[in-house]
This record gives structure tokens, sequence and C-alpha cells, in this order.
């Protein structure tokens, strides 16, 4: 296993070729206040697995691919069940 930093995520966007939006979420207390605090980081990943809105994903960090684009989509944890049409009325 190399050292390359790996994090988890959602996938949020998937509109651009090759090229998923994968948002991710972290949670922790906040040093003083001991308050819970939520974050979330968008990035840009580059995807030749097929990603889909809502799959979750495991991304590695990469050379830079694009001037937006250092991190390389490595695997798909879950798949979303839903279809394209699922939220379209009748």
């Amino acid at each position: 296993m190399n050292k390359r930093r790996r994090m988890t995520g959602f996938v949020t966007s998937n509109k651009m070729t090759k090229t998923v939006v994968v948002e991710i979420s972290r949670t922790f207390r906040h040093p003083l206040y001991h308050k819970v605090v939520h974050r979330s980081k968008r990035v840009k990943a580059h995807d030749e697995l097929g990603c889909n809105i809502g799959d979750q994903v495991q991304i590695v960090e990469s050379r830079p691919i694009s001037r937006g684009k250092h991190w390389v989509v490595e695997t798909i944890l879950k798949r979303e069940l839903r279809t394209a049409d699922a939220g379209v009325g009748e």
C-alpha cells in the first residue's frame, strides 16, 4: 500500500466527461468550545469507473490531471439505487 491520501465521499455531480464532483464531509469537536462542527469540501476527481450521483466512492490523491483535478476515483463503495426518472411526476 502506498502513502497517498485516501478519502471517502459521495458523488454530487457527474455532468462532466470523465470527471465527478465528490463531497467529503467530516465531523469534529471544536477545540475551545467543544461543540460539534460539521464541515464539507467538494473536490473534482477523475472517473474511469462510471460513477452516478449518490454513489459512495473512495478517492485517492494523484498527480495534477488538470487545473482543478488532483484526485482519482479508486473504488465505488456503494451504488445509489435510484433511477434517473425517480423524481419526475406523471
